[in-house]
């Protein structure tokens, strides 16, 4: 078990070198970059009129990017420590989904919004997950295993529950969006995993890109999200952006309260917090525009700006207090 003042080492190159520091730069810049983007939508909702259909391969170039930073002992990670990776796939899979469901009855959304919410709760842990728990001194090992699997497993997992708990509020083909899943997640990813595998250390110049690469990419899909429902966000804003603090909140707080219970240690509990409370909004918003309409893509889009805010804003607290009781 691991002490609380034990500090994990990095395991992938976007928590080190140059890599590592365009990656935390990506990291604090992005939320200010999402946010441009989306106001752009909404002033100018025409110039992203014929983009929707765009948003699939826009994803696949994020998730390539993420394949692209993966390596074999990503999974190696995951035999060596099955509880601790079980314990995050289940916490993820089951608190987030959860919570949409809650929030959604709770606030009394529209089916259009309630449905969007809960896609968000759906979705695999988020792609800046790891440099949040690097920055908070968190276990970085467990938290590249959890994000690793919970992307893999997406196209088995997020259909199921996006019929159980949205299905009361529209339709939902699950089989269709399994293959979604499939074409713009998994292919992808492989596709960079075989691509890292081929080419090894020839990529290394190239990965201090691949954060700015993916955050601009999804800045471009939010600001596509909300050019196509700039019409309903003025009276719809003010209860997404409620539905969205309340999701990731309790998301964090309950993530790490369940590495506390299951006595992880605190280096672990950091990276089950950010695991569980940080989504691949960027998936929910595609599958959202794709499946059910814009206005349900918009609480994935603000929540692409606000999880990395609060995420940025909790890793540095963690930290303190790591350093505090190291001290």
């Amino acid at each position: 078990m691991r002490s609380d003042t034990e500090q994990t080492s990095p395991t992938r190159p976007e928590t080190s070198g140059s890599a590592g520091r365009a990656a935390r730069l990506a990291v604090t810049v992005f939320p200010v970059l999402v946010l441009a983007a989306g106001g752009l939508g909404l002033a100018a909702p025409g110039a992203f009129a014929g983009w929707k259909t765009d948003v699939p391969y826009l994803l696949g170039i994020v998730m390539f990017c993420m394949g692209l930073t993966m390596t074999l002992g990503d999974f190696k990670g995951v035999a060596q420590r099955p509880w601790a990776v079980g314990l995050g796939l289940v916490a993820h899979y089951v608190i987030m989904p959860g919570l949409g469901w809650l929030i959604a009855h709770a606030l009394d959304l529209s089916p259009q919004l309630a449905a969007g919410v809960i896609l968000v709760g759906c979705a695999p842990s988020g792609t800046a997950s790891n440099v949040v728990t690097y920055l908070a001194r968190g276990d970085v090992a467990l938290s590249v295993s959890v994000a690793t699997v919970s992307t893999v497993l997406a196209p088995l997992v997020t259909p199921p529950l996006t019929l159980l708990l949205a299905g009361e509020y529209l339709p939902v083909d699950a089989g269709s969006m399994m293959t979604d899943i499939l074409k713009t997640v998994l292919l992808p990813v492989i596709g960079g995993l075989v691509v890292r595998l081929l080419f090894g250390r020839r990529l290394d110049r190239v990965m201090g890109v691949l954060p700015w690469l993916s955050a601009l990419t999804v800045a471009v899909i939010v600001a596509v999200v909300v050019a196509g429902s700039a019409d309903a966000i003025k009276s719809a804003a003010g209860m997404v952006l409620l539905a969205v603090v309340l999701h990731n909140g309790l998301g964090l707080a309950l993530g790490y309260g369940a590495g506390k219970v299951a006595r992880l240690g605190a280096p672990a509990s950091r990276a089950m917090a950010f695991e569980v409370g940080m989504q691949n909004s960027g998936l929910a918003a595609s599958l959202a525009t794709a499946h059910f309409s814009p206005l349900a893509a918009l609480p994935a889009a603000v929540f692409s700006v606000w999880h990395n805010v609060s995420g940025a804003l909790v890793a540095a607290w963690m930290s303190y207090r790591a350093r505090r009781a190291a001290d």
